[in-house]
């Protein structure tokens, strides 16, 4: 398949590489979102032969300028591959996304429900980016 990830047969990267989502693992998920800085980060919390997530990507990818428009940063993460993410994060399905700013979990979007409601959610967290005076990680003496 055109875009198949390195190692995954069968699993269109595409996206992936479309809107440079850099991969996670229980391993590496903390500092791979040190990365972010003070940047919106979005986790996509996917699984091989998962046809929703592969609905989400192709929908993504029709909607390109409108989903690149909202500014994210950009990670993803086969729960599939490493349960301990999909425990830590106590997901019971998958497309899902969660938010975070310098560190600290804003909120998810279960499932892929479009854009609009994806935006909704998008402003949700920058919600409470703003509301926190645009600090929601850890604080000096916290």
């Amino acid at each position: 398949m055109a875009g198949d990830l390195p190692g995954m047969k069968g699993v269109d990267g595409t996206a992936f590489e479309a809107f440079s989502m850099h991969e996670l693992t229980a391993a590496t998920f903390d500092e791979g979102l040190r990365t972010a800085g003070d940047d919106l980060a979005v986790v996509f919390f996917w699984g091989v032969d998962c046809f929703n997530c592969e609905v989400a990507k192709k929908t993504m990818l029709a909607q390109r300028e409108a989903i690149e428009a909202l500014g994210l940063r950009w990670f993803h993460a086969n729960v599939y591959a490493d349960m301990a993410l999909g425990r830590r994060f106590a997901l019971h399905g998958v497309p899902t996304f969660f938010f975070f700013h310098a560190g600290k979990k804003l909120g998810r979007a279960t499932g892929w429900q479009g854009l609009p409601q994806f935006r909704l959610a998008v402003a949700a967290a920058r919600e409470k980016i703003a509301a926190a005076g645009g600090k929601t990680g850890p604080q000096d003496g916290s």
